[in-house]
C-alpha cells in the first residue's frame, strides 16, 4: 500500500527560486542522490519536470493526487503547490527550467498561465492539466525519454557552442511526446474548461475551508495551504474572480451567517457574534451595520417572522 503523501498543512510551504534548487539559473537536471529530495509540500517560481525511474508511488499537485510510478512523468506549474515523495530507493530525475528559457516569446506572468490557450502553446498542456491526467510512457517511449535526460544532462555539464539551442529541443521533444501520447485526455480537459475549470475547483476548496473555519482565526496563508495553493495565487485568483481579498471575503461570509443566525436562534448578539469568528462585539456591530444598514438587534426585529 503507497504510503499518503503528507498534508499540505502540515508545515509551511516554502517557494524555491532557481538559485536554490539548481546549478544554473536558466535549465538544470540532476539525479537522484544529487540532492536531498523535497519530502513536504513545496513550490518553486520556475516549472519542473519529475521522471520517476524505479519505485514511485503518486504525488499530490495542486488539490489532486495523481499516480508517480516507474514510467511517470509529473509536469509542475510555477507556482503549483505540490509533493513527489521518493521512497527509500526510488529512482528519479528531476528537470528545471525557467519560462524565459523555453518561452522567451510568451509574455505572461507565471500567475496567469492558466489563462494561456492550449493552441497557442499545445506544449504548456501537461503543466495545465496535470491535476486531472497521469502522464505513463510505455517501455519504448520510456527509453527514448531516458536517452534524451542523458543527453541534456550532458549538454548542462557541457554548455558548449550552442547547447542552449539543443536543451531547448530535448526539452521540447520530451514536451510533445508527452502531448501526443496522451492527446485524448489532453484535448479532452482543453474542451472543457482550458484552465477554468481547474480555477474553480480551486476555488471551491477555499471556499470550503472557510465554511468549515468560520468561528476560528484564519489567514490567507493557512487557506492557501489547505487548498494546495500558494498564498500568491490564491491572493490572485481570489482578486480576479471575485474582486475581492481574502479579509474581505471572509468577512463578508461571517456577515451572512451572522444574518441566518440572528433569524433562526434566540443567541445574543455577542454570542452569534463569537459564532461567526469575530472576537470583538462592538466591532461585529460595526461592520454589520455597514453591510445591512441595520444594527444586528434592528436586523432582527425588522426580519424576524
Amino acid at each position: 500500500m503507497p504510503k499518503t503523501p503528507p498534508s499540505p498543512r502540515s508545515s509551511a510551504a516554502r517557494l524555491y527560486g532557481m538559485q536554490e534548487r539548481a546549478n544554473h539559473l536558466d535549465f538544470d537536471i540532476r539525479f537522484e542522490g544529487a540532492r536531498d529530495v523535497l519530502a513536504r509540500p513545496h513550490r518553486h517560481e520556475y516549472f519542473q519536470i519529475q521522471v520517476s525511474v524505479e519505485g514511485g508511488s503518486q504525488q499530490v499537485i495542486g488539490g489532486a493526487v495523481r499516480s508517480f510510478g516507474a514510467g511517470h512523468l509529473s509536469f509542475v506549474l510555477p507556482y503549483r503547490l505540490h509533493v513527489v515523495p521518493h521512497p527509500p530507493g526510488a529512482r528519479y530525475a528531476i528537470v528545471n527550467f525557467d519560462q524565459n528559457f523555453l518561452w522567451p516569446e510568451l509574455d505572461v506572468e507565471a500567475l496567469e498561465l492558466e489563462e494561456v490557450s492550449v493552441p497557442r502553446v499545445p506544449e504548456l498542456a501537461p503543466f495545465l492539466f496535470q491535476e486531472y491526467v497521469d502522464f505513463h510512457f510505455d517501455a519504448a517511449d520510456f527509453a527514448r525519454i531516458l536517452a534524451w535526460l542523458d543527453e541534456l544532462a550532458e549538454l548542462n555539464r557541457e554548455r558548449g557552442f550552442a547547447a542552449t539551442a539543443a536543451i531547448r529541443g530535448l526539452l521540447l521533444q520530451i514536451l510533445a511526446l508527452a502531448c501526443r501520447r496522451h492527446e485524448a485526455p489532453l484535448r479532452a480537459q482543453a474542451a472543457r474548461h482550458g484552465g477554468r475549470t481547474s480555477r474553480r475547483d480551486a476555488l471551491q476548496r477555499v471556499m470550503r475551508y472557510v465554511r468549515e473555519h468560520l468561528h476560528e482565526e484564519m489567514s490567507l496563508q493557512e487557506a492557501a495551504a489547505a487548498a494546495m495553493l500558494s498564498p500568491n495565487y490564491l491572493a490572485h485568483l481570489l482578486k480576479k474572480q471575485t474582486d475581492r481579498t481574502f479579509t474581505e471575503l471572509v468577512t463578508e461570509r461571517r456577515l451572512e451567517q451572522a444574518k441566518e443566525l440572528l433569524l433562526a436562534s434566540g443567541a445574543s448578539i455577542a454570542a452569534v457574534a463569537q459564532q461567526c469568528g469575530f472576537r470583538d462585539a462592538d466591532y461585529f456591530a460595526r461592520r454589520f451595520r455597514q453591510q445591512a444598514g441595520l444594527t444586528p438587534r434592528a436586523f432582527r426585529e425588522k426580519n424576524r417572522v
